[in-house]
């Protein structure tokens, strides 16, 4: 019968001998690129490609993709109130810049598309208003019967926008909450050259 080892002798075997201030040899396990990072290769623009796992890569937290949703995702809160979810997002960047390279573009992003769309909607807003007005004043000569189709349909436009800024700004909350990078259609972009100064 064999001799019963202590644990110390057990975990002596195991471990090699480390003799303070030399190098102990480490073996290198080759990385290979996942089957999704190999299509964003092939199929995506070098810049893309590289984004495509920016998360990952970034270092990204399941926290910092949560609070980066949020700040999207507070594009609702705009409906309650508007300028609330650009409060929010403001917010989310302001405590996270420093600690998150990726949660903190994307609040600044989210933001920045806010701040736009926010833009938009009121301008669009005012051109509804001055639209009702000058046909209800000119209704008398008829002239303002004509243009009450393009009041409505300026109505409708800016109601729509201010729908698809919505629902953007929600898809956004997905993408980065599931890990994807996501870059708002111009404000992206802008920001992304901006920091790079």
């Amino acid at each position: 019968m064999e001799e019963e080892k202590k644990p110390a002798e057990i975990l002596a075997e195991a471990v090699p001998e480390v003799i303070p201030g030399e190098a102990t040899p480490v073996e290198e396990v080759p990385v290979e690129a996942t089957p999704a990072e190999e299509v964003a290769a092939e199929v995506l623009p070098p810049r893309a490609a590289a984004t495509a796992a920016l998360p990952e890569e970034a270092g990204s937290s399941q926290n910092d993709r949560n609070l980066a949703a949020l700040a999207h995702g507070g594009t609702l809160l705009n409906v309650v109130f508007p300028g609330l979810g650009i409060l929010a997002a403001l917010l989310i960047w302001l405590s996270v810049k420093e600690r998150s390279r990726y949660a903190g573009f994307q609040s600044l992003q989210a933001v920045a598309f806010q701040v736009a769309a926010l833009l938009a909607t009121v301008l669009g807003g005012i051109l509804v208003v001055v639209g009702w007005v000058v046909s209800a004043l000119l209704v008398a000569v008829a002239v303002g019967c004509l243009l009450m189709p393009f009041a409505l349909l300026l109505t409708l436009a800016v109601i729509l926008m201010a729908i698809a800024a919505l629902v953007y700004g929600l898809f956004g909350a997905y993408e980065v909450y599931n890990g994807r990078d996501f870059r708002y259609w111009l404000v992206g972009e802008w920001l992304e050259q901006e920091q790079a100064r």
